[in-house]
């Protein structure tokens, strides 16, 4: 019979444990619910050797809010092959994904901490850092959309308010929906990927840039594909419009 013995870990390894505990707690409660006696718990260490490794619990949440961070950019990355329509669809996957894995810390994330819109109290997590970290994460997804349309720097600027006002879109639908999830999930997804060709096509009205950026978007659109089943469907609701009569005003 053997004995197993503790591995002893190395100063950052450590960290990074503790980075990973914190979030999965963060990721299950809200963050100010959650105590360093119980990191330590999970982590299995005793309350004291935490804060060796973190001066306090603000440290601690930041570090674990820029982990999540970083994973919520990543979700945004996605190859530029295929239809656009369909990489939009990948990554709404990706990104609910994470909202459903990481729901009360999203929620915290998004909403600048647990006490967003007031001054936190002594050793509760606050909102700066978290603010910060989610400005670079939109940054992040702006980004990666101008890019898959091939967009010039600075872009067009209907285009910049399509792209921002979408990313704002997607961010307040997943905290909406997280609040009850009325809504299944893959018809959230499906219809947030028709919101931005909606916004597009509704700018495009408006302005003959976006339209030549539009008839682009559409051009490689297979009518199989996410676009082409809100034409589809579009066309359906139309249909079902009664026809007002020639010359008649609609009253």
């Amino acid at each position: 019979m053997t004995t197993g013995v503790r591995r002893r870990m190395g100063v950052e390894e450590r960290r990074q444990q503790l980075i990973g505990v914190a979030l999965e707690l963060f990721s299950s409660r809200s963050p100010d619910e959650v105590s360093i006696d119980e990191i330590a718990a999970a982590a299995g260490i005793s309350r004291p050797l935490v804060y060796h490794y973190f001066p306090g619990k603000q440290s601690l949440y930041e570090a674990a809010l820029r982990r999540a961070a970083d994973e919520l950019r990543a979700r945004f990355v996605e190859p530029h092959e295929g239809p656009l329509g369909a990489r939009l669809m990948r990554v709404m996957g990706r990104f609910f994904d994470f909202v459903e894995e990481h729901g009360p810390g999203f929620s915290a994330l998004m909403r600048g901490g647990p006490a967003a819109g007031s001054a936190p109290g002594p050793g509760t997590p606050g909102a700066p850092a978290a603010g910060v970290m989610i400005d670079d994460v939109r940054r992040a997804a702006y980004e990666q959309i101008l890019d898959h349309l091939g967009a010039k720097n600075p872009p067009p600027a209907r285009l910049d308010l399509v792209v921002r006002s979408w990313v704002a879109l997607a961010e307040s639908t997943a905290l909406i929906w997280l609040d009850g999830r009325r809504i299944p999930r893959a018809e959230l997804e499906s219809q947030l990927v028709h919101d931005f060709a909606a916004l597009a096509a509704v700018s495009a009205a408006h302005d003959d840039e976006m339209a030549g950026i539009l008839v682009r978007m559409l051009a490689e659109e297979p009518a199989d594909g996410p676009f082409g089943e809100l034409l589809a469907r579009l066309g359906t609701l139309a249909a079902r419009i009664p026809a007002q009569p020639s010359g008649q005003d609609a009253r």
